[in-house]
């Protein structure tokens, strides 16, 4: 299959993935044991509903809560109430549900577990501005960290010191509590606190860090945000603050997980596969050229691989907004970047996609590319160096037939890269 039809070989590694990020098998490794009193759930995230639901399958005993998902489908659940709000712009149904956790955790005992359920993409849909601060404020944080080119770790730093409910508070709020946090990860390097700006988790990133690289990206935030960020009352909670101890946190799930799943199904079907990395970062256009040419080497010279073999890739890459921009997402940039330097050269086939199922402002999770795909854009009267370089990478695969679109899969360990070099 893998030599004779690339595009279904790639689609299979891609399936491969997601179910290694399966909410039901991850959580069912990792169930807390039932506590004296009650069990809280709350949660955010792309996964969240399928979490939920997951976990009121698999646990034994009465539970309550609530947990926050994108709008859009949903998984059923009969005990755990699933909000929605916006992603990956913050709009008032944020708010409420940011609200609704907040009080779900008031008043716990010791006796009391909170379960909570976190997902990258958390961070946009549980917008809490602190005092002094508007909705329109943290849209506009939102909309500066997006266009900013910063990697997602930065991101979350400046978020969680611009919230009420990140960087712990969340856990801080439900102390004396315990709380137990399962997190599905979507960051390079699977630190727990930068996935969704780890609303339980606290982490060691200082006031003055969200500072620096607000200064070194040159983020154009309102005054009142930089004002905030100028008081020390900003400060997120340490993770040595004693409401912290005997907290757990899990990382369930993870791009690395699913890239190990990816290469054994690949291997399965008779192909070598190499992993990369699993937390690559970087301009989405630099990083497609860079695996362009390692594509090209081993398709041209037969090293430092040989052929046939699959290179596998995960991690996070940004892209860096202009006023002019088109429709796509990360993963579609890097591809077709990816397809510029590729053209001519065969043997190559590429899928880019985001393992949520969604990339970017459309409903693709990404697309695929080989070395006929320019010359396809090219006869359908498309620029593709022009879509590049004003971010409409899905209009130039829309224009090309190659777009994937498996719609929404209920997990999201950030980006799936494959390349087949036949």
């Amino acid at each position: 299959m893998a030599l004779t039809d690339p595009r279904r070989f790639l689609t299979s590694l891609f399936e491969a993935a997601v179910v290694a990020a399966d909410p039901y098998a991850a959580i069912r490794a990792h169930l807390p044991a039932r506590p004296k009193g009650r069990t809280i759930v709350v949660g955010a995230g792309k996964a969240a509903s399928q979490m939920a639901a997951a976990f009121e399958r698999l646990w034994d005993g009465p539970i309550e809560g609530a947990v926050v998902a994108r709008h859009g489908p949903v998984e059923k659940c009969e005990r755990i109430k699933v909000l929605q709000s916006a992603h990956p712009v913050p709009d008032e149904a944020g708010l409420v549900a940011s609200s609704a956790l907040l009080d779900l955790v008031k008043g716990l005992t010791a006796d009391d577990l909170v379960v909570a359920l976190i997902s990258g993409g958390g961070s946009a849909l549980l917008p809490a501005p602190p005092n002094g601060l508007t909705l329109d404020d943290e849209m506009a944080v939102n909309k500066a960290l997006l266009a900013s080119g910063a990697p997602i770790s930065a991101m979350n730093v400046v978020r969680k010191h611009v919230s009420r409910i990140k960087g712990g508070r969340l856990a801080l709020a439900a102390a004396p509590a315990r709380v137990v946090s399962l997190v599905v990860s979507d960051v390079p390097g699977d630190n727990p606190a930068f996935v969704a700006s780890g609303p339980t988790v606290s982490d060691l990133s200082s006031l003055e860090e969200a500072r620096e690289i607000v200064s070194r990206y040159a983020m154009a935030l309102p005054e009142r945000v930089m004002a905030h960020l100028s008081a020390d009352a900003a400060r997120a909670p340490s993770p040595d603050d004693a409401a912290f101890a005997g907290n757990e946190v899990h990382v369930i799930a993870s791009a690395s997980v699913s890239l190990e799943a990816a290469a054994a199904r690949a291997r399965e079907s008779g192909i070598e596969a190499m992993i990369l990395s699993d937390a690559i970062e970087g301009e989405a256009r630099d990083i497609g050229r860079m695996h362009a040419a390692l594509a090209r080497e081993v398709a041209l010279r037969g090293r430092p691989f040989s052929k046939p073999v699959v290179l596998l890739s995960g991690g996070e890459t940004t892209v860096t907004i202009s006023k002019d921009y088109g429709k796509g997402g990360r993963n579609s940039e890097f591809l077709l970047s990816l397809a510029l330097d590729i053209d001519g050269v065969a043997g190559i086939d590429a899928l880019a996609a985001d393992t949520d199922g969604i990339d970017g402002s459309e409903d693709n999770a990404g697309a695929f590319a080989d070395g006929a795909s320019v010359a396809r854009m090219r006869a359908a009267g498309v620029d593709p160096r022009a879509h590049l370089a004003r971010h409409d990478a899905w209009s130039a695969f829309s224009a090309s037939g190659d777009l994937f679109v498996p719609g929404p899969t209920g997990t999201n360990v950030n980006d799936f890269r494959a390349m087949l070099v036949r």
